[in-house]
């Protein structure tokens, strides 16, 4: 029994190593802001940085196990997957659009930031307060 335990242990040291080869989650490249939301305040982007910005802008900051497999490859497909619905860093001005529509529609069901990412990044967590003037920011924001 115990031989076989070193040997499962052998295999899965093995295999987490050999992942770290697959170049899938290692482009820690941000690309240039273009635009930015006009916000209300400073305090709607400071917010929208706590708690938005990592996923949902091309300022996202790249934590140390964001470079370990698998965990690279989650944190990698969630900000490719967050720019591709809302950037902010990506913002068409001259207007409110859908997408500000969206985005109090998804704060409103609670939805984002999303549970996982609040674990790692607790100062993500917005109190109801702050959470009610950052929505109310989003709509006065064009």
């Amino acid at each position: 029994m115990k031989k076989m335990i070193l040997y499962a242990t052998g295999v899965l040291i093995v295999v987490f190593f050999l992942i770290q080869l697959i170049p899938y989650g290692h482009d820690h490249t941000n690309p240039p802001v273009l635009s930015e939301p006009q916000w209300d305040s400073p305090q709607t982007r400071e917010l929208a940085v706590r708690a938005c910005y990592d996923c949902h802008s091309n300022e996202t900051r790249w934590p140390w196990y964001s470079n370990i497999a698998p965990v690279s490859w989650l944190v990698y497909y969630d900000t490719v997957e967050g720019r591709s619905q809302l950037n902010f860093s990506e913002w068409e001005q001259g207007g409110r659009g859908e997408g500000v529509d969206e985005i109090l529609e998804v704060l409103d069901e609670g939805e984002m930031p999303p549970f996982l990412y609040l674990i790692m990044h607790p100062s993500a967590r917005l109190s109801d307060e702050e959470l009610r003037a950052f929505r109310n920011g989003i709509a006065n924001s064009r």
